[in-house]
C-alpha cells in the first residue's frame, strides 16, 4: 500500500503470532506510554487488545484521562487506522484495560484452585492475603503473570480467543527477568498439586512464540546499558526477546558534515549567514550591522557544540543497540508532552515501523 504524500512507508508486522507482549524499561523512559501506544497501534484494524497494569500506579487511567481503573477488564478506548494516521480504511479496534490489585487475585486463585469461596473472603479479614503477598517469596509476582497468562489464553463461548493481542506494563527493566522468571522457582518449590500444575502452565506461554518481551530506552548512556543487560539476562533465562522501543528521539538539527566540523572557528561565517539572514537589522552600516550580530555569536556557537556532542552521544548509542540484532523502533520526542492525541501519534509510529 502507497503512503500518503508525507507519510513513511509502512512496514509489515514483526510480531505476527506474538499474544503476550511484555513492555519493560528503566525508570524514566517511558515504558507505561509505549506500552499504552502498542496496544492501540495492535488493536487498530479490526483487532481487540488488553492493557494491563501490575504496579498499581494508574497510569494507565492517567494517560487515558480515565478514574482510576478497578479490577474488571473494562473498554477504554477505540481506533482505527484514520485515528493512527494510517492510509487506507478498514474497521476500528477496542483497547480494554486492567489494573490487577493482587489482593484479588489471591483470592481469585485461591477460589479457582482450592474452591475456598466464602472461607478466602475470611482469609482476607484475618490478614491473611495482606501476608502471603508481602511476606510469601514471589507469590505476588506468581499472582501478576499468571493473570496475564490466563487473559492471553481465554477463549470465549465461539471457541475464539477474547483477545488478539495482551500487552502488560511490566516492572523495570533491573527485575524483569527475576519477575517473569519466578513461576520457574515456584513449580521447584511446589513439586506436585495446582500451585506446581500453575506455575508450570504460566512459564510455558511466558517461554513460548506467543510471548515476547520488549524493553523501551532513551538514547542515553545508562538507559542503553540497562536495556542491553536486560536482554541478555532474559535470553540467559530462556526467556523470548522482543524489540528495543527507543523512545524521545530529538531529530538532528546538523548534518554530519556540520557536526564533524562544529569545533572549528566559525565566527566569520556565522556572522555573515546571520547577517545575511537580516538579523543585523536594517542598517547598512557593516559596523552597525557586526554590532548586533556579535552578541549572538557564543551562544550560538556554544549550543551548536552541545548539540553535536548530543549527536555524538546518540550516533554512539545507536551503535551499541544495534549490536543486539533486534528490531528497532523510534518514538519522537514529544515537546508539548504525551496527551491523548500525542499517544495515537506515538501509535501510529509504531503500526508504520512494524512494531504492531
Amino acid at each position: 500500500m502507497a503512503p500518503t504524500p508525507g507519510q513513511a512507508a509502512r512496514r509489515d508486522p514483526d510480531w505476527e503470532g506474538v499474544r503476550l507482549h511484555v513492555v519493560s524499561g528503566k525508570g524514566g523512559t517511558g515504558k507505561t506510554t509505549l506500552a499504552a501506544a502498542l496496544a492501540l497501534a495492535l488493536a487498530a484494524e479490526g483487532r481487540r487488545t488488553l492493557l494491563i497494569e501490575v504496579e498499581g500506579r494508574q497510569g494507565i487511567a492517567e494517560l487515558f484521562g480515565i478514574a482510576a481503573l478497578p479490577y474488571e477488564e473494562r473498554r477504554i478506548a477505540s481506533v482505527s487506522p484514520a485515528q493512527l494516521g494510517l492510509p487506507g480504511g478498514g474497521a476500528g479496534g477496542e483497547v480494554h484495560a486492567l489494573a490487577i490489585d493482587t489482593e484479588q487475585a489471591l483470592l481469585e486463585y485461591l477460589d479457582m484452585f482450592y474452591k475456598l469461596g466464602r472461607a478466602g473472603k475470611a482469609l482476607q479479614k484475618v490478614g491473611f492475603v495482606d501476608f502471603a503477598t508481602t511476606i510469601a517469596p514471589g507469590v505476588r509476582d506468581v499472582l501478576l503473570t499468571g493473570k496475564a497468562c490466563e487473559a492471553a489464553r481465554r477463549k470465549g463461548p465461539d471457541g475464539r480467543r477474547r483477545y488478539d493481542a495482551v500487552v502488560m506494563d511490566a516492572p523495570p527493566t533491573g527485575r524483569i527477568t527475576r519477575f517473569l522468571n519466578v513461576n520457574s522457582e515456584v513449580a521447584g518449590l511446589a513439586r506436585i498439586g495446582p500451585i506446581h500444575t500453575q506455575a508450570q502452565a504460566v512459564m510455558r506461554v511466558l517461554k513460548s512464540p506467543e510471548t515476547a518481551v520488549h524493553l523501551v530506552t532513551l538514547l542515553e548512556e545508562m538507559p542503553v546499558q540497562e536495556t542491553v543487560d536486560g536482554f541478555e539476562e532474559l535470553r540467559e533465562a530462556g526467556l523470548p526477546v522482543g524489540g528495543v522501543l527507543v523512545n524521545m528521539v530529538r531529530p538532528p538539527l546538523l548534518d554530519a558534515a556540520a557536526v564533524a566540523a562544529v569545533d572549528g572557528d566559525h565566527r566569520e561565517e556565522v556572522a555573515l549567514a546571520l547577517g545575511e539572514a537580516g538579523l543585523g537589522g536594517r542598517s547598512r552600516k557593516p559596523e552597525t550591522v557586526r554590532a548586533a550580530i556579535d552578541p549572538l555569536l557564543d551562544p550560538l556557537l556554544d549550543q551548536a557544540r552541545e548539540h553535536a556532542e548530543r549527536v555524538e552521544l546518540e550516533r554512539a548509542q545507536r551503535a551499541d543497540l544495534q549490536q543486539l540484532k533486534l528490531p528497532t523502533y523510534e518514538l519522537p520526542l514529544l515537546g508539548e508532552g504525551v496527551d491523548l492525541g500525542g499517544l495515537y501519534r506515538l501509535a501510529g509510529e509504531l503500526k508504520r515501523q512494524g512494531a504492531a
